[in-house]
């Protein structure tokens, strides 16, 4: 077992250059990021996140926060696959079922495994329309018929905790086994950006999940049991933060020769610096405003202060592979994942100057 690090005594900063320094490689823009995560899981990384029992240094949550703060400026696709490997081990760690943790979390928490997460159609995505990922009982356990949309890194993981939805509209969420009978993972989707996330669709066509195997369920409204952060919680805003340093340090380093920019990157560092107190004080559960305010805020500065940084260092910004322009289109990707309909409607009014989204008369 690996002795407890606190967060001051993490080697974050070291990593950090490390992780920047993969992540600026143009040629990698489209590779799974396995040198990353490996240097994370060297360091300790996934420990941060689970109690001592699992091996893990029962870090709180605004040290978490702090973490993924400063892993997300240095690459973002890196940290969002942790993020899903984590809500993956989270939600083992936090079932009844005892003994699918015993087999499965010392190897997850180590590193020696990768697990993911397939939930999106039991959150934000598709619940407007019929279940696409269907359970049936039979003896011993469940048969899974369909498909699982926006899973990160399905061909790398041995594991992934997935949702189904059986006939009487009850869900329930499985410890899935990648290399079991029936399920396919097709080639991951091309993306905007954060390619090498190798997100994309797990299909499963009959496939068998034991009892044992069962995480949460079947019960309505599975997702509300086991869960960690929330749509639009906290660290998702964290990354926004993250990205938007990024910017705001490119910017900075840009003033090295122009010292005109310095006055608006501290600008930036000022608004960015507002909303980490208000992100610690919501994590520390002495709230300073809500999570969808904070996340509007901090969709608009990662967007904010990446494009600025792109206008400031000019067309090489936008040349491919450029560190500047790769992370000012990273940060699109905030207003796709996991972004509440309160902050969507709230984005489109900003920017148009609307008064409301609703239709007139409403």
């Amino acid at each position: 077992m690996s002795a407890r690090i606190s967060f001051d005594q993490f080697p974050l900063a070291t990593l950090c250059r490390r992780l920047t320094e993969l992540g600026d490689d143009a040629g990698g823009l489209d590779r799974w990021p396995l040198a990353g995560l490996a240097a994370c899981g060297d360091a300790g990384v996934f420990r941060w996140f689970h109690g001592s029992e699992q091996g893990g240094w029962e870090w709180p949550e605004t040290d978490v926060l702090r973490g993924y703060l400063a892993l997300s400026a240095a690459c973002l696709t890196t940290t969002f696959v942790i993020t899903q490997r984590t809500a993956a081990c989270q939600r083992i760690e936090r079932s009844d079922n005892a003994a699918l943790g015993r087999r499965w979390l010392p190897r997850l928490v180590s590193g020696e495994l990768f697990a993911t997460v397939g939930i999106s159609h039991l959150t934000t995505s598709r619940q407007h329309l019929a279940p696409v990922m269907r359970a049936e009982r039979t003896a011993g356990g469940y048969l899974l018929d369909g498909f699982s949309p926006w899973v990160t890194g399905a061909r790398h993981a041995a594991l992934i905790v997935t949702g189904a939805t059986l006939a009487d509209g009850d869900q329930l969420l499985v410890a899935l086994p990648t290399d079991r009978e029936g399920v396919s993972i097709p080639e991951p989707m091309s993306l905007v950006a954060l390619s090498a996330s190798a997100t994309g669709e797990v299909h499963c066509r009959r496939t068998f999940v034991a009892d044992d195997e069962i995480l949460f369920g079947p019960r309505p409204n599975v997702m509300q049991a086991g869960a960690g952060g929330g749509t639009g919680g906290l660290q998702t805003s964290t990354l926004a933060l993250g990205t938007a340093h990024a910017g705001i340090a490119a910017l900075r380093q840009e003033g090295e020769r122009r010292p005109e920019l310095v006055r608006i990157a501290d600008a930036f560092r000022r608004r960015f610096d507002e909303l980490v107190a208000m992100l610690e004080s919501l994590a520390s559960g002495v709230p300073s405003g809500s999570t969808e305010r904070l996340r509007r805020e901090s969709n608009d500065l990662a967007l904010q202060a990446t494009q600025a940084a792109l206008a400031a260092v000019k067309g090489s910004g936008f040349t491919a592979g450029h560190p500047v322009g790769r992370r000012a289109i990273e940060a699109l990707f905030f207003l796709v994942w996991s972004c509440p309909r309160g902050v969507v409607d709230a984005h489109l009014c900003d920017w148009s100057a609307a008064d409301t989204i609703l239709p007139a008369g409403d």
